[in-house]
């Protein structure tokens, strides 16, 4: 009998118990050997809930008792979070966790810990929540260098980008309509300025090329200036605008950015509608491979972090080491390489006089502006073509192909 902890006992906590009591059978069957909820550390009591009588209110328990192998930590926030994950971990217990916050920023410190106690620190519910995207990237795709990874990484920016360009509706009222039907907090902040997207790019990143950068290093723009005229405009290209988690290397260097990009209809991520995610793993070997499904939700989350109970409980997990990144290896957002869209004010004879400027093929022309999609050219080039074209900008985004 394996015996676990959990600690929170919220949305993805009580998922979890669910997941392990509904299907304890088929997980049994499938790993042979039993589990077992020992301990439930949370602030609150639960007297109506089958689990109630094993709520504990302190980790001194959890840390003391030996028969503990897996800790799952689903607390949220750093705090206490990270002190108690690396607690357990000195305490020779494998911790899994969906908590992005805490990987985000402690990674590089608890897989050392993990390694230097024989045991494991597993996070495939941190991004993406119940989509297998770590464990590829850490195991399946590891005789591959990874060229770049892109995705949909926020289930509600998406929703609301999804709203306003099918129904041509503006960014408040999409978000009101996110916030009425559960998918936007009442304070939306880490959605819609992409924060949330920023912590799990720099997992993926950290997973991509061993250098874990900190959130607060990356260039990180929301969907707040994202207008209806925006997304019309994109379809009028052939694209959609979508929130992207973006990470590749520059010169030796590892880049992570969250912006809204155009995503042209040859790629599946302009598919991905609603609140679900999809990401897009480009490998020198294997190609492009996407990885789709629900991104977040208390089963689909809890899905995953079972998975990582399981693995966690098996042993023989290979965990990635990382690097805490120093300044002169992360790349700087204006050296990407990108086709780029630009909306300038002018006629069709200004559109034409800026094509030496941007190389593009086709443009088209909308209410005194016109529209177009440039050749590859990094930020540098495009603020210096734009400054010299001499025309006047309404707005620029990138293209993700």
């Amino acid at each position: 009998m394996i015996q676990i902890a959990l600690l929170g006992f919220g949305v993805v906590g009580s998922g979890t118990a669910e997941v392990l009591t509904e299907n304890r059978a088929l997980i049994e069957k499938r790993f042979g050997e039993a589990f077992n909820i020992r301990y439930i550390l949370d602030l609150r009591e639960f007297p109506d809930h089958p689990l109630g009588g094993r709520v504990v209110h302190s980790i001194d328990p959890i840390l003391a008792d030996p028969e503990i192998r897996v800790v799952a930590e689903m607390m949220g926030g750093s705090h206490p979070a990270y002190e108690f994950t690396k607690a357990a971990l000195e305490a020779g217990k494998s911790v899994v966790t969906s908590n992005k916050e805490v990987v985000a920023h402690y990674g590089a410190e608890l897989l050392a810990t993990a390694r230097e106690h024989g045991v494991s620190y597993l996070f495939e519910a941190s991004v993406g929540g119940g989509i297998p995207i770590i464990r590829p990237l850490r195991d399946d795709l590891a005789p591959n260098e990874i060229l770049s990874v892109s995705g949909i990484l926020n289930g509600t920016t998406n929703y609301i980008l999804t709203k306003m360009k099918k129904e041509g509706t503006d960014f408040s009222l999409a978000l009101k309509e996110a916030q009425s039907l559960g998918y936007a907090e009442t304070d939306p902040t880490a959605d819609i300025e992409g924060l949330d997207a920023a912590r799990k790019i720099v997992i993926l990143a950290a997973l991509a090329f061993g250098v874990l950068i900190s959130p607060s290093e990356i260039s990180v723009q929301g969907i707040t200036g994202i207008t209806a005229e925006q997304t019309a405009a994109a379809d009028a290209l052939g694209c959609a605008v979508k929130l992207i988690g973006h990470t590749e290397r520059v010169g030796g260097r590892v880049l992570a950015l969250v912006a809204p990009h155009l995503v042209p209809a040859s790629s599946p991520i302009h598919h991905v509608e609603g609140v679900f995610n999809g990401i897009l793993v480009n490998a020198d070997m294997l190609g492009k491979t996407f990885f789709y499904g629900a991104g977040a939700g208390k089963l689909p989350t809890a899905s995953a972090v079972v998975s990582d109970i399981l693995n966690a409980a098996a042993g023989n997990v290979r965990l990635p080491e990382w690097t805490p990144a120093a300044p002169d290896r992360i790349a700087d957002p204006a050296d990407r390489v990108c086709r780029r869209a630009f909306l300038f004010k002018g006629c069709a004879r200004c559109a034409e006089a800026t094509k030496t400027y941007f190389g593009y093929e086709n443009f088209l022309l909308r209410d005194g502006a016109f529209l177009f999609i440039s050749r590859p050219m990094s930020g540098r080039e495009a603020d210096a073509a734009v400054a010299a074209c001499g025309k006047e900008l309404c707005w620029a985004l990138p293209v993700l192909d």
